[in-house]
Formats: C-alpha cells, sequence, structure tokens
C-alpha cells in the first residue's frame, strides 16, 4: 500500500477520498530537522504540506523513495518546485480551493479600514467611556465602497474572485496584468443560482495604480524585488488603500512604512509579511495598518475544498505512478 504523509494535516474530506483509493494516510506532524529520517524508515511516497513545512533540495535528495509533493493551497514558495520536478517528482497544489475565502478577507479589511474599525477596536477599550463623543468625531469621516475604484494586481483566481464580488458592491473595477488589452471573461454566481456574466480588461500597472482608490494585489511572490515599492506607491493616488494578501515580499514593507508615515496612502492592509512568521514590530505596531496573521484560507468551506482538492490531485498523480 503506498504511504502518504500529511504532515500539516489535512481536512476530513481528504482523508476519506485518500482512504477510498486505498492509500495509507499519515495524518502526523514531524519535525522539520527529523523529517527525511521519517520519511525513509516509514517507507513514505507522498508528502503533503501546507506553509510550515519546508521541502527543499536536501530534503529531496535525501528520500529518494519520494514520488509526489502536495501544498494544501496556493502558494509553493516553501517548496523547490522546479528541482522536485526536474528529479522525476509530482508536485501538486490546490489554487482554486481558497479563492473565494481570500476574497472575502480582502473585502473584511477594505471595509474595517475605510470606516476605522482597526483604530476604533483598538480605542473603545481604553477610552470609550470616558471619550465617547470625541472617538465618535474622530472617526466620522469614513467613506463607502461604493462608486470607488478598486484596483487589481494580478487577474487569477483570486483577482476574479475578489473583482466579481467589487462588481456587486457597485465599485469600479481596474484590472493589471502583464498583457495589457487582454480580455477576461468571469462567470458570478449569486446565492440564488443566478450566473451573471462579467468582463474585464488588463491595464498596464501604472494606469490601474494611479487610478484607482484601492489596490490589492494577487500575485505569486519569489521575485527578485518587490513588485510594489518606493515608486509604486508613490504612483498611486494620494490617500488611497493598499492590501496584500498574496506574498510578504510583493510589498516593500519599509516602503510601504514611509508612504504611510507621508500621508501618501491612507491605510494599507497586510495577511501577509516579509519575514513572516516573525513580522517586523514596527508593521504590526502601525496604527494604519489592519492585520491578519496570513489566514486568507482559513475558512472552514476553503480547508474543506482543499482538502477534497488536494486528495484528487493525489490519487490521480499516484495512479499514473502506479502504472
Amino acid at each position: 500500500m503506498i504511504r502518504i504523509l500529511a504532515n500539516d494535516g489535512i481536512e476530513e474530506s481528504g482523508k476519506k477520498a485518500l482512504a477510498s483509493a486505498g492509500i495509507e494516510l499519515v495524518d502526523a506532524r514531524v519535525a522539520q530537522d527529523q523529517l527525511a529520517d521519517y520519511l525513509r524508515t516509514e517507507g513514505i511516497s507522498g508528502l503533503l504540506v501546507r506553509s510550515a513545512t519546508q521541502v527543499r533540495k536536501e530534503l529531496i535528495d535525501a528520500c529518494p523513495g519520494l514520488k509526489l509533493i502536495g501544498r494544501g493551497g496556493v502558494g509553493m514558495d516553501n517548496i523547490d518546485v522546479e528541482y522536485a520536478r526536474s528529479k522525476g517528482l509530482h508536485v501538486v497544489n490546490t489554487p482554486a480551493a481558497s479563492s473565494d475565502s481570500v476574497a472575502e478577507l480582502v473585502l473584511a479589511h477594505l471595509f474595517g479600514l475605510i470606516r476605522f474599525l482597526p483604530q476604533s477596536n483598538r480605542e473603545m477599550p481604553l477610552s470609550g467611556e470616558t471619550h465617547f463623543k470625541e472617538l465618535k468625531k474622530a472617526y466620522a469621516a469614513g467613506i463607502e465602497a461604493k462608486g470607488k475604484t478598486l484596483g487589481i494586481v494580478g487577474f487569477g483566481r483570486i483577482g476574479k474572485a475578489l473583482g466579481a464580488r467589487a462588481v456587486g458592491l457597485g465599485m469600479n473595477v481596474r484590472v493589471a496584468e502583464r498583457r495589457p488589452g487582454e480580455k477576461h471573461e468571469v462567470t458570478w454566481t449569486l446565492g440564488n443560482g443566478q450566473v451573471i456574466p462579467l468582463q474585464f480588461v488588463s491595464e498596464p500597472l501604472e494606469a490601474v495604480l494611479a487610478e484607482s482608490d484601492f489596490v490589492s494585489v494577487h500575485v505569486p511572490g519569489g521575485g527578485d524585488k518587490p513588485l510594489i515599492g518606493a515608486a509604486e506607491l508613490g504612483a498611486m493616488k494620494r490617500g488611497a488603500i493598499l492590501i496584500n494578501a498574496a506574498r510578504g515580499g510583493v510589498v516593500d514593507e519599509v516602503a510601504l512604512l514611509a508612504a504611510l508615515d507621508s500621508g501618501q496612502l491612507s491605510g494599507a492592509a497586510l495577511d501577509v509579511f516579509v519575514n513572516e512568521p516573525e513580522p517586523a514590530v514596527q508593521v504590526l505596531m502601525h496604527d494604519k495598518i489592519s492585520l491578519s496573521p496570513h489566514i486568507g484560507a482559513s475558512t472552514a468551506e476553503a480547508q474543506e475544498r482543499i482538502g477534497s482538492e488536494l486528495a484528487g490531485l493525489v490519487i490521480e498523480a499516484l495512479g499514473t505512478v502506479r502504472a
């Protein structure tokens, strides 16, 4: 029987699917420094991870019996993907499962920022009883999302899910992609089953940054330098809001803090960080940043979809291995 280790866990939907396919799942947490020995001694053919476990060249070389690496989630920056594939390993991930959850988190951050909820939630317990009127006045200048322009940088599955929701809120949506002029067809399904076709057209990054009230970044990390640095922040509309729920290295955090301090940006939201899991304290303490601890895909629904999708990919890949 083929044995699979889910080192960072897997939802019940995935466990059931793997068991039905006759694949033995080991649902355990093995320390990084003990992982290579465990994979060899236990005869593990497939390793399933999320973001905690690192699957680097050294681990791959140390485990010749490994046939598959599966990532429950979108980004695979904790895996040496190309090297693994060059060694004949199957490397799979679940890019579709968490799109809705990430898109909704982006909007949660956005609504919080434009109504001063992060600041209000910090101040109310401290001085709400004695300075209620002052706080009410301080946070009275909120704005509505309807009618504002949302720029989406990167228009993959998450970008499309966010764009459809933004249109539903009455927002104008601008899309920055590598091929300006490209048309993107999106099907938006309402809760009652009604299907609404939408179309977006890609534009240059510079135009989207300059004309958007809010900018949300949805591109993979791993580049030599941040996509959004000092120049890009300076090109944004003054007083705009930047949201990053993609990868920490996509945004230059030092430049972001400077833009917030100067008033170039009125706020920012971060679900991901450069030094994850130890974000810079200057970022964590800034009063204009809405923060969350990399929870974009952390909903019950997304995790169930991730489990099912990952199990399906594993079964398909191992069928090839067995053949």
